[in-house]
């Protein structure tokens, strides 16, 4: 689970090209970058302290304009062009 959650915030710092900072009690404490990378971490059910320098930024990622529409936009056409055209009607 945790090294899952680890993933996810790897992805969510990549979609909004910024920075995160993810701190947990007993998971995977990292920095990580905007290109999804891990910059800094503390292992598991380590104590310590987690020093790093984290730039802000500014603008938005197409993702963060537009979400997962253009991907839920594709789905439904092809879902509409595939019972048209491939499945036949009874």
């Amino acid at each position: 689970g945790p090294l899952q959650h680890l993933q996810i915030a790897r992805m969510r710092a990549l979609e909004t090209g910024r920075y995160m900072l993810r701190g947990t009690n007993n998971g995977v404490t990292a920095i990580i970058d905007h290109k999804g990378q891990l910059a800094e971490t503390i292992p598991q059910f380590e104590r310590a302290v987690l020093t790093g320098e984290v730039y802000s930024a500014q603008g938005s990622t197409p993702y963060m304009q537009t979400g997962s529409w253009p991907v839920l936009t594709l789905a439904a056409i092809l879902i509409v062009f595939v019972r048209v055209r491939v499945i036949p009607k009874s």
